[in-house]
């Protein structure tokens, strides 16, 4: 090879790496040349908008709403998906939405957000984003009723929510759902809970049983952490082969979600430590729809973690892992 050659092949070389370099991070490219790089469905979005699109849909990174999470609310309350963007553009949020589930549950997720619309344009999901391509953890959210769901716009690979609270409910009929809750596409996460409650000894069950109330509803504080006196059964009360059972617990109730977030989920579960600090409780009364004794309602929560699931009158759930 001539000199020439030599220097044509040495660059590229240096853009081979360059390219590996940046897929190892996952997509997570920071400047104009590597935001180019990425291909990722948020990104692709975000790439399609215009001027008047990105003023109205684009939120500082630090911005106050993204911590927030609501039953019912709206990232941008004026920019519906409908009124703000074009056919392909909501072809391709409705393609991103769907990537965030697995296919198991892509149809039922999608009723149920559509039923939750109730045929009225007032109350069409919107969408967002939280930063730019130059910031690490850019966010795509999409909002509406019962819905929030989040990912990081640089890559199509789940991380696990991104460290903010998402939100999900329903009532397909009554308002206030019996038992069994006919119709509800979240149910099943309450069954799986409920098999590991009788998975446990009657010790183990009277912990974590409570007579109260559980926490607030309230947005300022249904995510909240506390940083001690959590109620309940403590995990760390648990044996391990009972903590490998709650742990399949959770994986099996975050089943709706695509596989990439799971894992990413679980993998903060693989630290005793973590596991450790969480508490499990599950509630009487009021909150124990037909006194049945199947949970309807139920907390497990910890310094880092939150999920709160609601079943009376109908399902509202929380989850927040602080990463």
């Amino acid at each position: 090879m001539n000199r020439r050659n030599l220097l044509k092949a040495a660059a590229a070389s240096a853009s081979l790496f360059a390219t590996s370099r940046w897929d190892r991070m996952a997509g997570l490219c920071l400047g104009e040349d590597a935001t180019a790089k990425t291909d990722s469905l948020p990104m692709q979005l975000y790439r399609s908008l215009d001027e008047e699109q990105r003023e109205k849909v684009c939120l500082p990174i630090d911005h106050q709403s993204r911590q927030y999470v609501s039953n019912w609310w709206y990232v941008h309350k004026a920019h519906r998906i409908p009124s703000t963007f074009n056919a392909d553009q909501q072809a391709m949020i409705q393609t991103i939405f769907d990537s965030l589930h697995s296919p198991e549950h892509q149809d039922a997720v999608n009723k149920q957000v559509a039923t939750d619309q109730y045929g009225a344009v007032k109350n069409a999901p919107s969408v967002g984003f939280f930063g730019t391509p130059d910031d690490h953890d850019f966010e795509f959210i999409y909002t509406g009723h019962h819905v929030t769901r989040r990912c990081n716009a640089h890559t199509d690979k789940g991380q696990g929510f991104g460290g903010a609270p998402i939100f999900y409910g329903h009532f397909p009929d009554q308002f206030k759902e019996t038992k069994d809750h006919p119709g509800n596409p979240y149910w099943y996460q309450g069954k799986a809970f409920n098999e590991f409650v009788q998975a446990l000894d009657g010790k183990q069950q009277q912990l974590g049983l409570m007579s109260g109330h559980p926490r607030s509803e309230n947005s300022d504080s249904v995510v909240k952490k506390k940083s001690a006196g959590w109620p309940g059964l403590s995990c760390s009360e648990l044996s391990d082969d009972q903590q490998q059972m709650f742990v399949e617990t959770i994986r099996r109730m975050l089943a709706m979600f695509r596989e990439d977030d799971v894992n990413a989920t679980l993998a903060a579960f693989k630290d005793k430590r973590f596991l450790d600090t969480l508490h499990v409780s599950w509630f009487d009364g009021k909150y124990d729809i037909g006194s049945d004794q199947v949970w309807d309602t139920w907390q497990i929560e910890g310094p880092n973690m939150v999920w709160y699931f609601r079943g009376e009158p109908h399902i509202h759930s929380y989850f927040h892992l602080k990463t």
